[in-house]
């Protein structure tokens, strides 16, 4: 069966093929997320851009309209992200710079952990720092609640096959509350949401590349810290843990961000997240 999507994308790719250097028969695919799109990488002779990242987002699924919102709240920023260089947003198709493929978790070590940290935490402060309510959708009660109920949904009916009781239902939704209560009440920044070692490129220049950031949300601060240390795909001691929050706490305080004074406040927040 034909691939319909990667036929129209050729044809639009033909239509940019003279003013981008590309070459057709390079391209393969990249990546793909846990979404509906799909990245490809394609060769090119221009001087600037050697390889370039093809995005195919089908405009029936899903649109391309927060990537580039976000793409560009995030240059202006200061971080690094690719640049939209082409776009049709009613065919769902996004030409973009390619940051490469060395991904923070291929490189990660305990040699070299701390400064790769360091680099990440500073483009999260300058992410946070330019933080405006009301340009991102809020990482509101109702938004935190559908991700809190996933817990019971997914991983204990789906995965675990079991049906909580209706005491241990009462106890989740208290323990849910409190939650939120606390997430809520934190300074509330732009965040990133999906801020890991499989989403940070590392770069030889404005490191780290920063990708995967179309869903983001205006929320709680420590939110993007957690995903960074806590990270599914990479595990450190608690001691590491804490060597790395410090720096971001510190980073975070002298930049000016609304964070705890008292680091173990700030800590009690991280863990709440």
């Amino acid at each position: 069966m034909p691939d319909n999507r990667l036929i129209q994308m050729n044809q639009w790719l033909d239509s940019l093929k003279s003013r981008w250097g590309l070459q057709p028969a390079s391209l393969a695919p990249a990546s793909a997320d846990a979404s509906f799109r799909r990245y490809f990488r394609i060769s090119s002779s221009h001087p600037q851009y050697p390889s370039l990242i093809v995005m195919d987002a089908p405009p029936d699924k899903e649109t391309v309209l927060p990537f580039i919102q976000v793409a560009n709240l995030m240059k202006e920023a200061g971080l690094h992200v690719p640049l939209v260089l082409e776009k049709d947003e009613e065919k769902g198709f996004l030409l973009l710079s390619d940051l490469g493929n060395k991904t923070y978790l291929s490189i990660l070590s305990p040699s070299n952990a701390k400064v790769l940290y360091r680099d990440a935490s500073q483009a999260l402060i300058q992410m946070q720092s330019a933080s405006r309510e009301g340009v991102l959708p809020p990482y509101d009660d109702a938004t935190l609640q559908r991700e809190l109920d996933l817990f019971d949904s997914w991983y204990l009916k789906r995965h675990l096959q079991y049906t909580l009781s209706d005491e241990e239902s009462n106890q989740l939704h208290t323990i849910f509350q409190l939650i939120k209560e606390n997430n809520l009440s934190q300074t509330q920044v732009y965040v990133h949401r999906d801020f890991h070692s499989r989403n940070l490129m590392h770069c030889s220049s404005n490191n780290p590349g920063v990708l995967d950031f179309q869903d983001a949300l205006y929320g709680p601060i420590t939110y993007d810290i957690v995903s960074l240390l806590r990270d599914a795909y990479i595990e450190w001691t608690e001691e590491e843990v804490l060597d790395f929050l410090i720096e971001y706490w510190e980073m975070a305080r002298a930049a000016g961000l609304n964070v705890p004074p008292d680091f173990a406040d700030f800590y009690r927040d991280f863990e709440w997240m």
